[in-house]
């Protein structure tokens, strides 16, 4: 079955797909970087400026990416890109696995199964390394996903450079498994809460790529 996707603007001259919520970020930036070239022309200043304002659109461009992708089969799958930092049992019986997304990682997450949103909350916070373990009490997404595994909890963590978690679908919404949910802008984390009695499939230090990777064992 064709999993849906959330539509996200493709730019004309790159060919690149990107990743809804970008425009305020990337719009400046190529502004920026197109006027300075145009001025390099006549300006040896705008010369000098147009090769740093241009290795940042090109950056921008790069991160704000957002590729198709193959969604993998199995019953829960990776909703970020990063590396796992840690596996933690946790009170209720449930497992956290947290993910970490460098700046250099795709920064749009993905639905983990197939179901309901049920709810989609905001928790304002602090701002600290998404690495680092004050990181807990950061601005975050708490998501919550009616499924065959029953409530599923995700939580998309801002980090120090992160400061605004858009996301694309409101409570009520039905989504496939691997289907675009959200975008955190920069270094960040995503943490997604296993149900009681479902086994790890990765471990710490693992990559991960959204829709790609199981993250439960049979």
């Amino acid at each position: 079955m064709p999993h849906s996707q959330t539509s996200a603007p493709r730019d004309s001259l790159t060919g690149v797909r990107l990743a809804r919520g970008a425009s305020p970020w990337l719009l400046p930036t190529v502004a920026t970087a197109a006027l300075s070239l145009i001025r390099a022309r006549k300006s040896g200043r705008w010369a000098a400026a147009a090769v740093p304002t241009t290795a940042l659109a090109a950056g921008m461009l790069w991160f704000f990416r957002d590729p198709e992708r193959e969604i993998a089969q199995g019953r829960v799958i990776s909703p970020a890109d990063g590396v796992v930092q840690s596996i933690m049992p946790w009170k209720d019986g449930r497992t956290r696995v947290a993910i970490f997304m460098s700046p250099l990682n795709v920064h749009v997450n993905r639905a983990p199964l197939a179901g309901t949103v049920t709810s989609v909350e905001h928790i304002p916070g602090g701002f600290v390394p998404a690495f680092n373990k004050e990181s807990e009490n950061n601005e975050r997404v708490v998501w919550h996903f009616d499924t065959e595994l029953g409530d599923i909890e995700m939580v998309q963590i801002a980090g120090a450079v992160a400061r605004r978690i858009v996301p694309y679908v409101p409570a009520g919404t039905k989504v496939e498994q691997g289907e675009r949910i959200g975008l955190i802008r920069f270094g960040s984390r995503v943490d997604i809460y296993l149900p009681e009695g479902v086994e790890v499939a990765v471990e710490v230090g693992q990559a991960t790529t959204a829709g790609v990777t199981r993250i439960d064992r049979d």
